[in-house]
């Protein structure tokens, strides 16, 4: 199946609003910190971070806004534009249905002003709308292809599926490890750590650090096992999966840079060695995926209309094999 040229324009239009929110609360962001040096500082979690102002978004924000513009393109151009839309869809809901019952948290009135919540609070309604819209959108414009020059969906090729699911899979596996470590280790923080409270921190238009987290390990665990089968949705679910992946490895890897923790890697704990190491994983799981599924596989060719009619036993199809046969048999038959 592929998507009509409406649905493909209706898609591209929701994916650039969506972009066009996140950006906007990035640069309130860039603003409020006086510089994206600043603002960086406090994404990547450096120690020496300031901000006069606290932040309404964080570092995967970027991630999303990217992963929507590249959706808008894959919607007028990728014959995977379908399941593209619905992987975006299904991630802006879950990323942004948290917000309904954390931005109005008295916890929030004393970091953000009420107009700034407020604003928050509609750009979360918005943003599901258009989640919302997506899926439907997907949906309602399918259609089989009329022509053989309309192109199917690819599906991974076998390497690349594989590839995408030892990695994928690690990733997954490795983030609730750690999940399951901080459990062990820090169980005053739950379940804040997930729904959000007074006992963790994030930003006004972001789910919850846990929440984010499981998110992102059931995306990567969903896409390796798409991968393994090479089904349609392989592709766009785990090429955000990558993306998202490399951010937080990225962010990983520059804490580790700017903490000095190379430099005398052999004398850390080893926990934070694991920590360590982990960054890196990210950042080569999340390339590999990225070129892995960037092509898409072999494509298999449409079936037409009327395709493979009049093959076995029966009567052919009239106008294709010859004349019909006559209704009545002809005399002395």
């Amino acid at each position: 199946m592929i998507l009509t040229r409406g649905a493909r324009v209706t898609g591209a239009v929701l994916c650039a609003a969506l972009a066009l929110i996140v950006a906007g609360w990035v640069v309130r962001d860039v603003r409020a910190a006086d510089g994206i040096e600043h603002l960086w500082h406090y994404w990547a979690g450096f120690r020496d971070a300031r901000m006069s102002l606290g932040p309404t978004t964080s570092p995967y924000d970027v991630v999303l806004c990217v992963v929507y513009l590249a959706v808008a393109v894959a919607a007028l151009r990728s014959s995977v534009a379908g399941a593209a839309l619905v992987a975006a869809g299904v991630l802006t809901l879950v990323v942004r249905l948290p917000g309904l019952w954390n931005i109005g948290q008295p916890r929030m009135d004393t970091r953000f002003v009420d107009d700034l919540r407020t604003r928050a609070l509609l750009c979360a309604f918005a943003s599901l709308a258009a989640g919302i819209a997506l899926i439907i959108t997907a949906a309602a414009g399918r259609r089989a292809p009329h022509d053989p020059s309309e192109t199917v969906p690819a599906r991974p090729g076998q390497g690349a599926g594989v590839i995408a699911f030892l990695f994928l899979g690690a990733a997954g596996a490795v983030t609730i490890a750690w999940e399951i470590r901080q459990a062990v280790r820090i169980p005053s923080i739950y379940p804040d750590w997930f729904l959000g409270g007074d006992r963790i921190f994030q930003g006004l238009t972001d789910p919850p650090p846990g929440w984010f987290t499981a998110v992102l390990a059931l995306l990567c665990l969903f896409a390796a096992a798409s991968a393994l089968v090479r089904a349609v949705p392989a592709r766009p679910f785990g090429l955000i999966a990558a993306a998202l992946l490399l951010g937080a490895g990225g962010l990983g890897v520059a804490r580790s840079v700017h903490e000095k923790l190379l430099e005398n890697f052999a004398d850390l704990p080893i926990e934070v060695q694991l920590t360590v190491a982990t960054g890196f994983f990210e950042v080569l799981a999340g390339a590999a995926v990225l070129l892995a599924l960037a092509l898409p596989g072999p494509a298999a060719p449409p079936s037409l209309p009327g395709q493979g009619y009049g093959q076995g036993y029966g009567y052919p199809r009239p106008g294709v094999f010859g004349p019909p046969p006559p209704s009545q048999p002809p005399p002395g038959w």
